[in-house]
Parts: structure tokens; C-alpha cells; sequence
């Protein structure tokens, strides 16, 4: 089972590929289940597998990023406390 195939979702690279595989399943609807569309598959996993990793990598990047302002904030909240209460 594949990840939602929308296009709206993938890059245009995958887009190809996620057509290629779909036009092969119409025009061979029973080769599809003997393995016959096989390599436009893997080619498509491939590409999403790609595209997966490269969103996890941004996602982990902009994570840090969020964590390193948040204690950034929590510093500068500390020691504004600490300077009320030592007045």
C-alpha cells in the first residue's frame, strides 16, 4: 500500500513516475497482479521514499530551529525574573 497518491502532495518527478504506474495498471489490468507493472512501482517507491526523507530532514531542521528559539526565550525570561526579584 502506498502513501496518498494526490499530486497536489509530490513533486513532479514523482508525479511522472505515480502517472507512469497508473497508465500501466489501465493498460494491463490483469498483468498488474502477475507482476508485469513491477519496475514503474519500485520507481515510484523509490521517488516517495526520496521525498519522505528530504520532508523528515526539513521538518527535524525547522524542529531544532523552533527548540533553539524557545530556549532562547526561556533564557532571556529567567533572567528577567531574576533581575525583578533581586530589585
Amino acid at each position: 500500500m502506498h502513501t496518498d497518491l494526490s499530486p497536489h502532495l509530490h513533486g513532479e518527478q514523482c508525479n511522472d513516475l505515480i502517472k507512469i504506474l497508473r497508465d500501466c495498471h489501465a493498460e494491463h489490468p490483469f498483468g498488474k497482479f502477475i507482476g508485469f507493472c513491477n519496475g514503474a512501482d519500485s520507481a515510484m517507491t523509490r521517488c516517495l521514499k526520496e521525498e519522505r526523507l528530504k520532508r523528515r530532514q526539513r521538518n527535524y531542521e525547522k524542529s531544532m530551529e523552533t527548540k533553539r528559539k524557545l530556549q532562547h526565550l526561556f533564557e532571556q525570561e529567567r533572567k528577567h525574573s531574576q533581575n525583578n526579584t533581586n530589585s
